[in-house]
This record gives C-alpha cells, sequence and structure tokens, in this order.
C-alpha cells in the first residue's frame, strides 16, 4: 500500500497566507515555498504542482484551490500535501475532519510539514490534537475581538466602518466627521425633514447636481448613491449621536448629525415599514387633493394636443380625479387645470400676505423675548439631569435587589434593558440642549416670514417651492367644481384677523406725517401693541396644536411691487 524508502513521495505543495488578521504574523507564501522546497530536496519528495492560496480558513468551502487539491488527490494524481503547518490545512472542525478521514482510509497517504509528518497508521488523537488546537484559535480570537469591540462600544464608540458622512480617525480609533460628505449628508437630511422630497428624488440631486460619491476604499466605494444606500441613511439612528451594535442601544460620542426628534419625524415620514410616500413625476400637488365628490386622490397628467389655429402641438396639464374610490354613479368632478388651480392658490395667499414693515415689526418684538429664556434654558436642563440621576439610582437600587436574590433574572433582565434605554434616551437630549420657548419663538418667526414672502416664493418658485408653501398654508384640500376647498393652517388665521386693523393704523401713520413725534410716537405704539398681541395669538395657535413635528419653512426674499399687497 505505501512506497519504499527508494521511491519518491509525490505530494502538492500547499502554501497558504489568510488575509485575516490574525495570519499576519505567518511565513508569506514566497518564503514558505522557499523552505518548502528546500524542504523537498533534502527529504526526496517529488512535488507534483505548487498550489498557492490566500484565503482564510476559517469557514468550510472558502477554498477553491484547496477543494481542488483534494480533488485531485482522490483521482491519484499526488500521495499527499507539503505544508508549512497543519493550520495551513485547516482552522475549522469540517475540513479537520474531512482531511483526517482521507488520512485514515489511505486516500492521503502523507501529510508533510515543515517539522514532521504524518501518515495514515499514525495515532489519530495526535493528529486531531493538533487540529483542534487550530480551531481553538479561532474560537479564542473571535472571543477575545468580540470582548474589545464591546469595550469599544461601552466607551461611547462604534465598531467597524463610519457611516456615511463620517471617517474613521486610525490613530485615536474613534470617529469624526467627513469635512467633505458631513454637510452633505446633513443637507440630505434637511431636505427629507422638509416633507416635500423622497429619498429618490434627494439621491438624484445629490449624485446628479452635487457630483457626491461615496469615499473610496480599497475595494469598493468611489460610487454614486443608491436608493437602498439613502433608505439604509434614512432609518440609521448613528447620526442622531447614539448607535446600535449587537442588537443594543448605546450613547456615542461622535458629533450627532441630527436631532432624535428630527430622526423620527424622517420615520414618520417614511412610515412604519420605511416606505416613502411615492412621488414620480414632476408636479407639485399630486398626492395632497382629495376629490370633493367620491374623495379619491386628485392626480396630475399632462396630454399633448394639436391646434389647428396655429398648426402646432401644445401641451396641456391637468389635475382629475382617480376615481379609484367605488360609488353607484361614476364620479363627474371636473378636472381643472393648473394655471386655474395656480390662480386660486394666490388668491388664497393675499389673505394672509402681510407688508414688509409688519415683519420688522414683529421681528423686533420676538428678539427681545429670546433674551429671557435663558433662566428657562437652566431649569428645563436641571430637570432633565435629576431625572437622569433618578433613573441611574433605580438602576442601581435593580441591581442591588439582584445581588440579594429579591428579584429572578427574568425580571432583572427585563427591567435593566426598559432602564438602560431610558438612560440613553436622556443623555441625549442632555446634549441636544433643547429650549421649547425659543421652538415657539423660532416657529412664530416662520410664521411671520412665512405671512410675509410666501406670495412671492409661490409666484417665482420652482415646483418643489409651491409644494412647499401649498402643504404648509393649509390642510384637508379638496377640489369639486374647480373650486379649492382646504382647512387653513391655524397660526395664520391670527395674522387674517389683524391684517385690517394693521393696515388701519399704517395708513393713519402715513397720512399723518406732518403730526409731531409724539403723535408719531402714540400711533407707532398703537401699532405695537396690536403686532404683540397678533404674536401671542400666533404662538397660542403653535402651542396648542401639541404637534412636535410641527415644521414652517423660513421663506425669504423681496416682494416685488405688481404683488405687493397695498395698506
Amino acid at each position: 500500500m505505501f512506497k519504499t524508502h527508494e521511491q519518491k513521495q509525490r505530494l502538492f505543495l500547499y502554501p497558504r497566507k489568510s488575509s485575516e488578521s490574525e495570519d499576519r504574523q505567518v511565513q508569506s507564501i514566497d518564503d514558505q515555498i522557499s523552505r518548502l522546497t528546500d524542504l523537498a530536496k533534502a527529504l526526496h519528495i517529488e512535488i507534483v504542482d505548487v498550489l498557492p492560496e490566500s484565503k482564510s480558513a476559517k469557514k468550510p468551502g472558502n477554498r477553491p484551490v484547496f477543494e481542488d487539491m483534494l480533488r485531485r488527490i482522490e483521482k491519484g494524481e499526488a500521495d499527499g500535501i507539503l505544508c508549512w503547518q497543519i493550520n495551513r490545512l485547516s482552522r475549522n472542525p469540517i475540513d479537520s475532519g474531512r482531511i483526517s478521514w482521507m488520512l485514515q482510509q489511505g486516500i492521503l497517504k502523507c501529510i508533510q510539514t515543515i517539522d514532521r509528518k504524518y501518515l495514515p497508521d499514525d495515532n489519530v488523537l495526535l493528529f486531531n490534537v493538533e487540529s483542534g488546537m487550530a480551531n481553538q484559535y479561532i474560537i479564542d480570537l473571535r472571543k477575545n475581538c468580540r470582548r474589545g469591540m464591546e469595550g469599544k462600544a461601552n466607551r461611547g464608540w462604534m465598531p467597524g466602518c463610519a457611516t456615511l458622512g463620517y471617517m474613521n480617525d486610525k490613530g485615536e480609533h474613534t470617529i469624526i466627521p467627513d469635512e467633505e460628505r458631513f454637510p452633505l449628508v446633513r443637507q440630505m437630511w434637511e431636505m427629507m425633514l422638509s416633507g416635500n422630497y423622497t429619498p429618490p428624488q434627494i439621491r438624484k440631486i445629490a449624485n446628479d447636481q452635487w457630483g457626491f460619491r461615496t469615499p473610496k476604499r480599497k475595494q469598493m466605494g468611489g460610487k454614486e448613491l443608491s436608493n437602498a444606500v439613502m433608505y439604509k441613511m434614512f432609518g440609521n439612528i448613528f447620526y442622531t449621536g447614539m448607535f446600535q451594535w449587537s442588537g443594543k442601544l448605546y450613547p456615542g460620542n461622535h458629533t450627532p448629525m441630527i436631532t432624535v426628534d428630527e430622526f423620527d419625524r424622517v420615520q414618520i415620514l417614511l412610515g412604519r415599514k420605511g416606505n416613502p410616500r411615492p412621488q414620480h413625476h414632476e408636479f407639485a400637488y399630486t398626492g395632497l387633493i382629495k376629490c370633493g365628490v367620491c374623495q379619491s386622490m386628485y392626480t396630475a397628467s399632462e396630454k399633448r394636443k394639436f391646434v389647428k389655429t396655429t398648426g402646432q402641438y401644445k401641451n396641456y396639464s391637468y389635475y382629475h380625479c382617480t376615481r379609484k374610490r367605488k360609488m353607484a354613479v361614476r364620479c363627474d368632478n371636473m378636472p381643472i387645470t393648473i394655471p386655474d388651480l395656480e390662480t386660486q392658490l394666490e388668491l388664497e395667499l393675499d389673505r394672509y400676505t402681510i407688508a414688509p414693515e409688519f415683519l420688522t415689526w414683529a421681528l423686533e418684538l420676538l428678539n427681545k423675548e429670546k433674551d429671557t429664556t435663558t433662566e428657562d434654558t437652566t431649569r428645563i436642563r436641571a430637570m432633565r439631569e435629576q431625572s437622569l440621576s433618578e433613573t441611574q439610582k433605580e438602576l442601581d437600587t435593580l441591581t442591588r435587589m439582584r445581588y440579594r436574590e429579591l428579584i429572578n433574572d427574568e425580571i432583572f433582565i427585563k427591567e435593566r434593558d426598559i432602564l438602560s434605554d431610558k438612560i440613553t434616551k436622556l443623555k441625549a437630549q442632555l446634549k441636544e440642549d433643547i429650549n421649547y420657548d425659543e421652538r415657539w419663538i423660532e416657529l412664530t418667526e416662520r410664521a411671520f416670514y412665512f405671512a410675509t414672502y410666501a406670495r412671492q416664493n409661490f409666484a417665482t418658485g420652482s415646483v418643489e417651492t409651491k409644494r412647499e408653501v401649498f402643504t404648509t398654508l393649509g390642510s384637508n384640500y379638496q377640489l369639486k367644481d374647480k373650486r379649492l376647498i382646504f382647512k387653513a393652517s391655524v397660526w395664520l388665521i391670527p395674522i387674517e384677523k389683524a391684517l385690517p386693523a394693521l393696515y388701519a393704523e399704517f395708513r393713519r401713520l402715513e397720512l399723518n406725517n406732518y403730526v409731531d413725534i409724539e403723535g408719531r410716537k402714540a400711533i407707532l405704539a398703537d401699532i405695537f401693541q396690536l403686532v404683540s398681541a397678533t404674536i401671542e395669538d400666533v404662538r397660542t395657535a403653535i402651542k396648542e396644536l401639541d404637534d412636535p413635528d410641527l415644521y414652517i419653512p423660513e421663506l425669504t426674499g423681496s416682494i416685488p411691487e405688481n404683488i405687493k399687497k397695498a395698506p
């Protein structure tokens, strides 16, 4: 069955170096070939073929050269294998068992390493111990890596590759903002928060207009954004300053890009399953208007028609009922052209448009209020810190109860996870430094900016701008008999009610230019009192909405004379 000493054994030379970190200190492939070739000459071994491979042996079926080598040995092309160490052949129990079985059956007549030979008649226990040590090395390495990554997560740094918009600081082993991409990714979040864009639309703008490309790495990157990347990005809590790893939520030390509230708002916009509202068109109002007859949604269409009088084709765009809701009688609600619809919207916007002077006075009063919010900010922060401290005490008490065996593991783990998540969120809120009074002031400011510039932005803006003004102006839009019906935003109603009195005082001020300084001061005092009362009414309306996701765009611009509302 076996060769005599005069016969040369025919072996495959199998040098392997894994690309994984645990194998970086082993002899290189060239070095293995050189040393093993010298050994073959000394032992009178015939090398049938040199089969180098640079693959990890941690998982079975991962090495095509190794699999092909064993098939060739089974065909009788060689008697065995010449390799550096037995761990070059296997680091997993499946491949180890396969080699051991081939050796016991005599299919493998010899395995020669740099320091010993394995034969079919050898004690199988020795081979199994040595191959088991190679397998155990991988198990121990995995445990050590896992422990290191858990330690890094507990220190507030996410293990692994940084998220888009950030980069790994290899020197400090931290995650820092990517100076090139961080502001662009933040702009993507702002576009999503506006409610006027879907992830595919943002992706197209980033790729085509900004020239955005993913970071270039060794084997990947440097490519355009895909829809999958966009949806994954908008569902990643990492951007709030926290991160998830191994099924647990951790507070991070990296610079947050958005707040927790902003993240929650985007999840609402995406839907519970992360699917956005579909918008595969360039029309401003689709998906926002219902039919006043059958309650189906209105959609937009574009038709091309030949005009006999001019001999040319012309495109017509109009909104019409989709008629998706079943009715006893077919819905006969009439379509409406885009110019007719937008004319009605412009007339509605006129009802809430204020003169720039009113905006100036409102901002002057609101700026004074900003100076008084420091005390409230301090109090809110103190309450949050107290809540964090009390929750931490609850967790400590729960731990002591477990030590004393007053509760079992099931109760302890359940309550511990609840308290840990609460602590994580409280810490994130402390980082945000949100001041609710400042939020009300900011939203009130934006309400007055909107009332001043919405008309102009709507008249001259893009499709996205028109949609933004449209969604901010009101809700529950319906069309019936070509007439637009909707419910105006509640914070615009106080402005509309105050306009007649404000304009009356404004005219009185202009008509009394000859009045002495004291007289003008009296009129201005009346105007300021009206503006102040309007501010309070607008803010009250916003507060009563009790909507943490309320969004009012901060519009800017100048008012052209042809659309300025004269007092």
